[in-house]
């Protein structure tokens, strides 16, 4: 839990102002356009940290009940934030119908804040040769995005 010092909220935020945050503060992401609901977490009345949640960006995986995590950024320093607010997403999702939650972390990424939260590893995303593009929709993808291999985590009403 948080320092037993410091007093900390968890609150519904607009897309608009997670997406501000994120796009301030993450460092290898941009916001993603759209979602079903964020979460802002404030510490000593501050906002220092959001989670975004949207339908899975893999069309494979959005069957109406799975939901994405599709961003969680936190300032430095704020010990077990990541875990709270992934957990507080879990939550929230599973309030409103949602029987599974996917997210993803780079291989460098150790993945401690989503064990804590009960987010176990499934699978090894491949990497396309082709990054983003598909021949029926050509994009332009940031250099911020980071291309490659991701890890696949899942946490579910069954476990």
């Amino acid at each position: 839990m948080m320092g037993r010092d410091k007093k900390y909220e968890l609150r519904p935020i607009t897309l608009r102002t997670a997406q501000g945050f994120v796009n301030e503060n993450h460092r290898h992401n941009e916001a993603p356009q759209g979602h079903k609901f964020s979460i802002g977490l404030w510490v000593d009345g501050k906002l220092t940290g959001v989670v975004i949640v949207g339908r899975p960006i893999a069309k494979a995986n959005d069957d109406g009940l799975t939901a994405e995590l599709t961003r969680c950024c936190v300032l430095d320093g704020q010990k077990n934030a990541n875990s709270l607010l992934y957990a507080a997403a879990w939550r929230a999702a599973k309030a409103m119908g949602y029987k599974l939650m996917i997210t993803y972390t780079l291989p460098i990424e150790s993945g401690s804040s989503l064990k804590a939260a009960g987010f176990i590893p499934v699978a090894h995303t491949r990497t396309s040769p082709k990054g983003w593009n598909t021949p029926g929709r050509q994009r332009e993808v940031p250099d911020k995005y980071p291309k490659g291999e991701k890890i696949r985590w899942e946490i579910s009403c069954e476990r």
